[in-house]
């Protein structure tokens, strides 16, 4: 084989990374009816080397579409099932005895994958939800004072339940700010609820994606390739302003405890970058900022108890922030 291609049988050609990433989506769609914002979202968030919160009420194929992503990227991925006993030594791995050596060896943990899949991770107390932010920060996991790294690509797909739901713990604010977007996940529409049942009822099995047509369609060098060809995009300082004063007007709110941290105005200027990129330009406008601005900073704002009361959301208080703040000509 040769060594510039990869299992997918992919160059990582710059210029063909566009369309790959254009046949990922739709391979994805093979096996997740009507999700196409939630499909996208994990795109940007794949070329921005960041990870991703799904919320949805369970039964919205909210693991399906992750393990679509797998299929169609053809990465090593890996399912821990978050659970009120969870202990963080469960998803990081830990130091085991073996007797024949009279000694201790480290067993790696479900984390070491490309794609780790942490279903209903607020259904576990917040010290195990704590043993994923290294992993996710600093793409490594430490056991016994040892840095050990995590393989690359390395992405955390994280699903979880509203937190109305019973037996939810709401994430810690450190671990929300490590994830680049939170994707809401919908109930279908009509059209689309009937097409899922027409698809199961024609013998579709979710359990099963190789069946159900999901192929391989791009691999690591492809995505090498989309990374770079992103960090070629122009950002004009009009913009770079532009995503400062929305961030900053968060700060002011008066509906909000917590505002946006430099952090998240990092996290806006990468994914609308990427949006950029994926529509076919090479340059990013007031308008992809928008596109990403509630995906990229729901989940980093707090709101006042009183405005919670009043039944104000954080997506309100944010689209109304992105009326008000000036936009550049």
């Amino acid at each position: 084989m040769d060594p510039t291609t990869d299992n997918a049988g992919n160059t990582g050609d710059p210029g063909d990374a566009r369309a790959t990433l254009e046949a990922l989506r739709a391979e994805i769609a093979k096996a997740v009816v009507g999700q196409d914002p939630a499909v996208t979202g994990l795109v940007v968030a794949l070329l921005c080397r960041g990870h991703v919160l799904l919320e949805g009420v369970p039964g919205v194929a909210k693991t399906l579409l992750v393990r679509a992503l797998a299929s169609a990227l053809e990465l090593d991925t890996k399912r821990v099932q978050f659970t009120p006993d969870l202990m963080p030594s469960d998803v990081t791995g830990s130091l085991v005895y073996d007797t024949r050596t009279a000694e201790f060896s480290f067993q790696p943990g479900p984390v070491f994958t490309n794609l780790l899949l942490a279903d209903e991770i607020n259904r576990t107390p917040p010290k195990t939800q704590s043993s994923l932010l290294e992993a996710m920060e600093e793409r490594q996991v430490t056991v016994d004072g040892t840095p050990r790294p995590l393989p690359e690509p390395f992405l955390v797909a994280a699903t979880q339940n509203p937190v109305e739901y019973e037996g939810t713990y709401p994430l810690p604010e450190a671990q929300l700010d490590r994830f680049l977007l939170k994707l809401t996940v919908p109930l279908p529409s009509r059209q689309d609820e009937i097409d899922v049942l027409t698809r199961h009822a024609e013998g579709f099995d979710p359990r099963d994606l190789r069946a159900a047509g999901v192929r391989p369609v791009a691999g690591p060098a492809d995505l090498e390739a989309a990374r770079a060809a992103v960090t070629k995009t122009a950002i004009s300082p009009d913009i770079t302003a532009y995503v400062v004063d929305l961030c900053r007007a968060t700060r002011t709110s008066p509906s909000l405890t917590l505002g946006v941290s430099p952090r998240g105005a990092t996290a806006l200027l990468a994914t609308s970058r990427a949006w950029a990129w994926l529509t076919g330009r090479d340059y990013v406008t007031p308008d992809d900022v928008k596109a990403l601005a509630l995906p990229t900073l729901r989940h980093r704002v707090q709101l006042r108890p009183e405005a919670e009361m009043e039944g104000v959301t954080a997506d309100a208080v944010i689209n109304a922030i992105l009326t008000h703040v000036p936009v550049p000509r």
